[in-house]
């Protein structure tokens, strides 16, 4: 079942606000970290934190020190961050690790902004393509170019 359709993406995000709400931005990655999975905990969601996550080379598992900040209910992946904004690398960081782990959802926040919201990316990763999904509003646009579909607009708002 995908996390959209169970809530439970949007019941992390509410954490992470509200965890936000409390502290405001500026403290340190481990204190956001401390502080979510006592929301996790007190709200009896299913949850590990700092997972090792092994990378598989030619058939063999190596362990080379990446840890996941918290897997939720072994599906969804939270990274948490503290830095003055979100950049590529970071994106990049949380699909690599969907990628090595088998989880298909991520969420990325950001604890250093004004709002949550301005710090917080969901990653869904389909085989070897992701998306960001950005502010709670999906967009994908597909343009058939010389054919006879012409213009294929799916998801606008």
């Amino acid at each position: 079942m995908l996390v959209h359709e169970t809530g439970l993406g949007q019941r992390l995000i509410g954490l992470g606000i509200e965890v936000h709400r409390a502290l405001g931005p500026g403290l340190l990655e481990s204190v956001y970290e401390e502080c979510l999975c006592h929301e996790l905990k007190t709200s009896k969601i299913e949850f590990a934190r700092q997972v090792p996550l092994a990378v598989s080379y030619k058939g063999i598992k190596l362990d080379c020190g990446y840890r996941m900040d918290i897997v939720v209910a072994s599906e969804v992946l939270v990274e948490v961050k503290s830095v003055d904004r979100l950049l590529p690398i970071h994106d990049a960081q949380v699909v690599t690790y969907l990628k090595l782990s088998g989880l298909k959802a991520g969420l990325l926040m950001n604890f250093n902004s004004v709002l949550l919201k301005d710090g917080l990316r969901r990653l869904v990763l389909w085989s070897t393509i992701f998306l960001v999904l950005r502010d709670f509003v999906v967009s994908l646009k597909l343009r058939a170019r010389n054919s006879d579909v012409g213009d294929l607009r799916m998801g606008e708002r």
